[in-house]
């Protein structure tokens, strides 16, 4: 199986674990640091090597170094659940980061994925901490697993309304954007009408902030969905649109040569 960095998203998220007051507090700052440039032998040292602070953010540092080394084994995995659930069972923002790692410990490193459990536990985070950023992101892994790793619904029509029902609990515009993007590309994946697609697609990409080619590549399948669909308006400013944004990209030719097919000046 294929296994998922743990480490991406949280080090820089996680310098709220420390108030940068003392000598514990900047040892675990350049514990995080480690973590975050993927440096985790350098990170277990410091760590080891830090003054005894606060139990709970040591232990947390603990399993997550642990998590970013896979493939993990059972009795690894057994020893990091077990105390990501003690550190859950407080009512602080460390806690729900903890039930956010539980969950992710059975989505993505366990040896058999246990999509049901890791969705159980995404979804009591926003239950019990709705606002929080970790009960939002987990609400955009519901979303994947019930897209892709569930076996029920079976109808993809289904499927795509179970998640599209999360939408309206994610208030964090960058994580609604995400979900609403990996739901126009499940659409895609299930053969769906391009009317339910494109608006899921234009969502996402209207909200901005997407990084790398993905902006670029959005601006011209939307495009080219439109045009597929006879919303012929709508694709030709997408085409335009890309045209002016993306001028060096190799496939203007292509761009211009849709345009002129459809009765446009290419380059415009």
């Amino acid at each position: 199986m294929k296994f998922a960095p743990i480490c991406r998203r949280l080090p820089l998220a996680l310098l709220w674990l420390v108030s940068l007051q003392g000598a514990t507090e900047e040892a675990l700052v350049r514990v995080w640091r480690d973590v975050a440039d993927s440096k985790l032998p350098e990170a277990e040292l410091q760590l080891s090597a830090a003054p005894k602070g606060d139990a709970r953010k040591v232990r947390l540092t603990e399993v997550v170094i642990g998590m970013g080394r896979p493939p993990i084994s059972r009795q690894d995995f057994d020893q990091y659940q077990r105390v990501l659930a003690e550190l859950a069972a407080g009512r602080d923002e460390l806690a729900d980061l903890a039930l956010y790692l539980e969950a992710r410990l059975f989505q993505v490193h366990a040896v058999s994925p246990d999509f049901a459990q890791a969705e159980a536990l995404y979804l009591a985070l926003a239950e019990r901490s709705a606002g929080s950023h970790w009960a939002q992101l987990g609400l955009v892994k519901v979303g994947l697993i019930r897209l892709y790793a569930l076996a029920t619904p079976t109808v993809p029509a289904d499927r795509l309304a179970s998640v599209e029902a999360l939408l309206g609990r994610i208030t964090e515009p960058a994580l609604k954007r995400d979900l609403q993007l990996q739901i126009g590309w499940a659409g895609l994946h299930y053969r769906r009408p391009l009317d339910e697609i494109l608006p899921h697609l234009i969502a996402a990409e209207a909200a901005g902030g997407l990084m790398g080619i993905t902006p670029e590549n959005l601006v011209l399948q939307i495009g080219e969905l439109s045009f597929r669909s006879g919303k012929t308006a709508q694709a030709r400013a997408y085409f335009e649109r890309f045209l002016a944004d993306y001028p060096t990209s190799i496939r203007r030719y292509n761009v211009e040569q849709r345009l002129v097919g459809m009765g446009g000046q290419p380059g415009r």
